[in-house]
């Protein structure tokens, strides 16, 4: 009677503790969701996906949690728990097996989120797929591209990612010059032209920098390329390349810089 009282209070034990243990896990989940929230410099987006991995953890780690404090019991009234192991292992084991392209996915969308990779509203590349990241999950990650498709990808063919809205961009700007044009004139016509974009107020905010004039870049068939880049603000890239475009071009059609096309001439021979 005493041996089954004393196992009976061991048991109580660990469940009192495991308890304790749940409840202590969900109040440092609470204390971090408040102070996250408090956070001003977090953007809604990333919220939601750190609130998600947090998520995560405290169910892993209440599941954990659980599972011990029943084995510990069974272990405690005598209950062999060796071949649970055994059978916990074959089974897990067997599931891992059958389903290795989703634990993979679940795998990748851990450390997707874990490394803060890209966010919901990031502008990412995926291989040949560009569109902007609508929704996260372990699983998958789901892209929208210009044209309005929507694509699913498993977080587990995730390999190289080109995120477009990390910290800052560039806009290029390439203008095609025609060989007979003066160098010299056209460099300074598109500094002046840089210059002034740069001092506009509508978008001097979101540059990062001044804007540098490059070239000759690229010596081609039927016209030379010279560049012109600046360091924007990523969701304002396509923006600022836009506009520069169209200064460009009015610029050019000012100064009476004519554009370069592509040209073939024919010799013909007459044969006596």
């Amino acid at each position: 009677m005493e041996e089954w009282s004393s196992k009976l209070w061991t048991s109580l034990l660990i469940i009192v503790v495991t308890v304790i243990v749940l409840i202590i896990v969900q109040i440092v989940a609470r204390k971090i969701y408040k102070y996250l929230e408090s956070l001003e410099r977090f953007r809604k987006e990333r919220l939601h996906q750190t609130i998600t991995l947090i998520q995560i953890l405290t169910w892993s780690i209440s599941v954990a949690a659980v599972c011990v404090a029943l084995l510990m019991i069974l272990s405690e009234f005598g209950v062999d728990i060796t071949p649970l192991l055994a059978s916990a292992g074959i089974a897990g084991l067997a599931l891992s097996l059958g389903a290795q392209s989703l634990i993979k996915d679940f795998i990748g969308g851990f450390l997707i989120l874990l490394e803060n990779q890209y966010v919901v509203g990031d502008t990412i590349q995926l291989d040949t797929l560009t569109g902007e990241v609508e929704r996260i999950t372990l699983r998958a990650t789901y892209v929208r591209d210009v044209k309005g498709l929507h694509y699913i990808v498993p977080n587990g063919e995730v390999r190289i990612v080109a995120n477009q809205s990390k910290e800052w961009a560039r806009a290029l700007v390439d203008v095609n010059v025609a060989y007979g044009e003066d160098l010299d004139h056209i460099t300074s016509v598109l500094k002046s032209t840089a210059e002034g974009f740069a001092s506009d107020p509508d978008f001097n905010s979101s540059l990062l920098g001044k804007p540098e004039v490059s070239g000759p870049d690229v010596m081609g068939d039927w016209a030379f390329t010279m560049r012109i880049m600046v360091k924007t603000q990523p969701d304002r890239r396509m923006e600022i390349t836009r506009e520069l475009q169209k200064r460009v071009l009015a610029a050019c059609e000012r100064e009476g810089i004519s554009y370069p096309y592509p040209r073939q001439e024919v010799w013909v021979r007459e044969v006596e």
